[in-house]
């Protein structure tokens, strides 16, 4: 799910990004030269943070949240717990929990290298950006959900009310921060596959001289173009989003590593009644084998990279979760993924998995999956990939449901015979399992997505809404 990038910042400060491909955000460690490191905006999640840091043989001695997250629960206060760590965060943001607040223009002695706060409201209320000094030269700065490669984050998450003034915040902390001098890093949390920022790309850290000459929004001097380009290019977003900044507020609850991936394995019998009680059956498994059978009414999120982010989309948050999965299956990432944002309630794992369920003589069901040839002219087409991608090109006469308004859409729509596509097939089999458990029937699955169908055919894709 992370990997790891060292570079050096000039002058010999090495900053190593750990990047979670899955929530599309980075994390940095900051070696300090003395054998202690400075982590900024760690998750909940810190095995690949504790990786580098033995290997590169340090030991965390500050941890720095640039704003109150709300796409991932930190792992500022497990770090204070278990290393003694000293967090750094905005003092306005009222955490609950021991950390040294800071506001505009706070320094922090680091041992050689400094830290000074800067305030970058716009993603949120109570934003800073840290810049990271050596002497009096900028090495780079962390901006956070503020200045991200290409673009800013999004300010909707506070509110549609509040979105514009949130804007306007933003303009004014971008054009702060563009005021650094050329050379300085930029190293954002959020990146490519973030639902807080906005761009497609692969590259995750910059300069300021990188972003002066090609992010777009830098280049707008008018403050209300600004607002009304940033505004416009914001889509939609988990539901969990919501309540992830407040529990961040109050500090998570401290995990034990040696549990936290161990899930109980319950029996058929105990699988069927917590069902029945409930329980949401999520089947992890790879598309085709949820493709060849599965249980009736479970719900398909196939673990990969994404998995926490349909599962906090697709799952509602009081609910008991089972999971279905392989025998092959890392469940202890599923747990992982599923604590980073603050998903708690795995009961446990189907022992045997659909083996089991099958062998104890409980109903199973399949669906049908096609290859991008395949697709029957007489059905619907659902796509259920998000706006932007949708636009971008699509079947000609897909109808167009974003999977996570699929659920609410469900109740409302036709019963028909209908295929379920996306950009690869895993969303389309989650969208295909949630039709099933409203009642649908006659469900077909693309393996593949637009560009397949394209080639395949010889057709050609139609392009915006």
């Amino acid at each position: 799910m992370s990997e790891t990038a060292a570079a050096r910042a000039g002058g010999g400060v090495e900053v190593t990004a750990v990047v979670d491909e899955g929530l599309g955000n980075s994390c940095y460690l900051v070696d300090l030269g003395d054998g202690s490191a400075l982590l900024v905006d760690p998750p909940r999640d810190l095995r690949a943070v504790r990786a580098a840091t033995e290997e590169a043989g340090l030991r965390i001695r500050f941890a720095a949240d640039t704003h109150l997250h709300a796409d991932f629960l930190s792992g500022a206060a497990q770090l204070a717990h278990d290393d003694g760590a000293v967090v750094l965060a905005s003092a306005t943001g009222r955490r609950r929990f021991e950390h040294r607040g800071l506001a505009e223009g706070d320094e922090v002695d680091l041992g050689g290298l400094r830290l000074t706060a800067l305030a970058t409201p716009g993603h949120t209320d109570e934003h800073l950006s840290f810049l990271l000094r050596d002497g009096d030269r900028s090495v780079g700065v962390f901006t956070g959900g503020s200045l991200i490669v290409g673009s800013a984050a999004r300010t909707d998450l506070l509110g549609a009310d509040r979105a514009e003034e949130l804007a306007r915040a933003q303009f004014a902390s971008l054009r702060r921060l563009s005021a650094l001098p050329t050379e300085t890093a930029v190293w954002p949390t959020h990146g490519a596959g973030s639902f807080c920022s906005a761009p497609p790309g692969a590259a995750r850290t910059s300069t300021i001289g990188q972003e002066l000459t090609t992010n777009p929004l830098l280049g707008i001097e008018d403050e209300t173009r600004f607002v009304e380009r940033l505004l416009g290019s914001l889509g939609s977003y988990p539901p969990y989003f919501l309540r992830l900044a407040e529990v961040n507020r109050r500090g998570p609850a401290v995990l034990d590593p040696a549990t936290t991936g161990l899930l109980a394995q319950l029996r058929v019998s105990a699988v069927r009644e917590l069902h029945e009680a409930g329980a949401v059956l999520v089947d992890v498994r790879p598309v085709p084998d949820y493709a060849r059978t599965h249980i009736p009414g479970s719900l398909s999120i196939p673990l990969r990279a994404q998995f926490a982010t349909w599962l906090g989309w697709l799952v509602p948050p009081d609910a008991p979760i089972v999971v279905v999965g392989n025998p092959d299956q890392d469940l202890a990432e599923l747990a992982w993924q599923a604590m980073n944002i603050g998903v708690e309630r795995l009961v446990g794992e189907l022992a045997g998995g659909i083996d089991a369920w099958a062998a104890a003589g409980q109903p199973t069901a399949s669906t049908r999956l096609v290859g991008p040839g395949e697709i029957d002219e007489r059905r619907r087409v659902l796509d259920i990939r998000q706006d932007p991608e949708f636009t971008t090109g699509h079947l000609p006469g897909a109808v167009h449901i974003e999977l996570g308004a699929l659920a609410q859409a469900a109740r409302d729509l036709p019963d028909e015979p209908t295929v379920l596509m996306c950009g690869h097939g895993e969303r389309a089999m989650s969208a295909a399992s949630l039709l099933e458990r409203a009642g649908h029937r006659d469900l077909t699955v693309l393996a593949g997505g637009p560009d397949d169908w394209a080639q395949a055919t010889g057709e050609k894709l139609q392009v915006g809404s």
